[in-house]
């Protein structure tokens, strides 16, 4: 009962592989780092899902927000009070037609575009600069040749910024979507107009408002 939704966008299966490193580790007399860690829960993703993501594994096993430089995890400073709003439609995305949207050849202006939102994101994180973060937050790769799977995206997307949102995208292969905010007070408010937007789109759909600099997976 983890919690997770299958096919959600919210790394459910890396979700499994971590909690079972983790677990074992515990168990352990000299138990490894939470670094050491990543690789076997990173095969355990490949198994689970046929592929590694090591973006959803990091972050899962030492919490917040997390730079996966090859085998090299570094964790980013968010400001503690940022919040994020991740809505859930009740609506399965077919992964095959999902990937498949992404085979087309890109521009190459688009891949710098989105390197210098990268660039700006990450400044922005360094520095705890709000304006910086929100002007960066975009995804001009992903974003435009999936959005049209998700019934109601724009709508959602709308809803967000239009109450603070510093961005607003699709988590993961979706059809999850997340808005990052500056509180937690914009974050419930700004996810109840998220999940309506959906369920104008005739969709339900799940609410969760969490801090984003949180701790990764524990034993209780």
């Amino acid at each position: 009962e983890k919690g997770i939704p299958l096919g959600s966008g919210l790394g459910g299966s890396a979700a499994s592989a971590v909690a079972a490193v983790v677990a074992a580790n515990a168990l352990l007399e000299t138990p490894l780092s939470r670094e050491a860690l990543y690789p076997f829960a990173l095969a355990g993703e490949t198994v689970a899902s046929g592929s590694a993501h090591g973006d959803n594994i990091a972050p899962q096993l030492l919490g917040g927000l997390v730079l996966v430089c090859g085998e090299r995890l570094l964790r980013l400073p968010v400001p503690a009070p940022w919040h994020v709003a991740v809505v859930h439609p009740h609506l399965v995305v077919e992964t095959r037609e999902a990937r498949k949207r992404l085979r087309a050849p890109y521009e190459l202006g688009r891949f710098v575009e989105q390197s210098g939102h990268l660039a700006g994101f990450l400044t922005g994180l360094q520095r705890g600069d709000a304006e910086l973060v929100g002007a960066h937050l975009r995804d001009v790769l992903v974003e435009p040749r999936r959005s049209a799977m998700i019934p109601g995206f724009a709508a959602v997307q709308a809803a967000a910024m239009e109450r603070g949102a510093l961005g607003a995208s699709i988590s993961g292969g979706g059809p999850s979507v997340f808005a990052w905010f500056e509180n937690r007070t914009l974050a419930q408010t700004a996810g109840v107009a998220m999940r309506q937007a959906f369920e104008q789109a005739g969709l339900q759909a799940d609410l969760l408002v969490s801090p984003i600099d949180c701790d990764g997976a524990e034993v209780p």
